[in-house]
């Protein structure tokens, strides 16, 4: 079996990366995302970047590294609400935005690794999500088509994974990675535990090998908080 931990993360995107390719990168917020792949595109140069996520990152961090550098030519997204930089590039035309229900860019996904390449759906008819998509209707009901995605690249990041490319996911980090590591031609995981083949119980494994061509592993990650929220103390 060929080897598919590499040492760092731009050992792992050596040849894959290029101009004007779309990459998937997994994560909620700021949570499981493949913050050092992520800094290893930012360090690579390649730009007009279609980049498939949930959000946008924040100024500084995340995907906002990849606006600051203006590598991103178009986001296809269904949250991006917390980077100012992400408006600002946007509201000048610097930057394309296909906007997403957040379920439909998750089924999107999941269709896109699925093999399915387009599917129904009643959320966003009627509204600025629909123009100039097929309307049908079934049992008297009005659905807007919507098209599978598949990612020259996926990106994700996982909790615990094998040197099989077996994937394990914590908590919210199980938002968009596990659908991602389906829908890319090729998947590379950064994870933060590396472990044995064998050693992950087959019913914990969110990802199975098959679906990763590369791993790197980083054992330390700085969990940051994208709005940090406390209760006042009583007087």
């Amino acid at each position: 079996m060929a080897n598919k931990i590499y040492p760092d993360a731009a050992a792992a995107l050596d040849g894959l990366l290029h101009d004007g390719m779309m990459i998937m990168a997994g994560g909620f917020g700021l949570c499981g995302i493949p913050e050092k792949l992520i800094g290893a595109i930012r360090e690579s140069g390649f730009n007009a970047l279609t980049i498939v996520s949930n959000n946008a990152g924040i100024d500084g961090a995340g995907l906002g590294l990849l606006l600051e550098s203006r590598q991103i030519r178009k986001m296809i997204s269904s949250y991006v609400g917390e980077n100012k930089l992400f408006a600002d590039l946007y509201l000048k035309g610097e930057l394309e935005l296909e906007f997403n229900p957040q379920g439909t860019l998750a089924e999107r996904i999941r269709a896109g690794g699925a093999g399915v390449p387009a599917f129904f759906t009643k959320t966003g008819v009627g509204t600025l999500v629909a123009e100039g998509k097929e309307l049908r209707e079934f049992d008297g009901e009005t659905y807007v088509m919507e098209r599978g995605l598949i990612a020259d690249l996926a990106i994700v990041h996982a909790w615990k994974g094998d040197r099989e490319g077996n994937l394990v996911y914590r908590k919210t980090a199980r938002n968009f990675n596990p659908v991602m590591a389906t829908a890319g031609k090729v998947t590379v995981a950064e994870i933060e535990q590396l472990v044995e083949p064998g050693e992950i119980e087959p019913d914990e494994i969110h990802t199975p090998g098959i679906f990763v061509q590369r791993i790197v592993h980083y054992p330390n990650y700085e969990k940051r908080i994208e709005q940090r929220t406390v209760r006042k103390r009583s007087a």
